[in-house]
């Protein structure tokens, strides 16, 4: 004959952890993207860049200047900044 398990301990047995496929299907995504980032990391390393040639613009980030214009360019730059506001009529100035 048969015995039949008593429902407590049937519930028991279904409701373990690797019964439920949530949890497996998570543990797949983690493991791929896991994998992705170590494969991602080994084919950065065996393609390394190769360093820029600067000679055309030795001392220049994104084709701008690395460092503030010559003596008399300060000067220049003020007037032509304070005649460009008082042209637009920058608030809370008078005429």
């Amino acid at each position: 004959m048969q015995q039949h398990k008593p429902p407590a301990e049937a519930s028991a047995a279904a409701d373990a952890w690797y019964r439920q496929p949530v949890l497996w299907l998570g543990a797949v995504i983690f493991a791929a993207s896991l994998a992705g980032c170590i494969w991602t990391i080994v084919l950065g390393s065996r393609h390394a860049d190769l360093p820029l040639q600067m000679t055309e613009h030795p001392h220049a980030l994104l084709d701008m200047p690395m460092h503030g214009p010559v003596n008399g360019g300060r000067k220049k730059a003020e007037s032509a900044k304070a005649s460009s506001s008082r042209a637009a009529g920058a608030p809370g100035r008078g005429p």
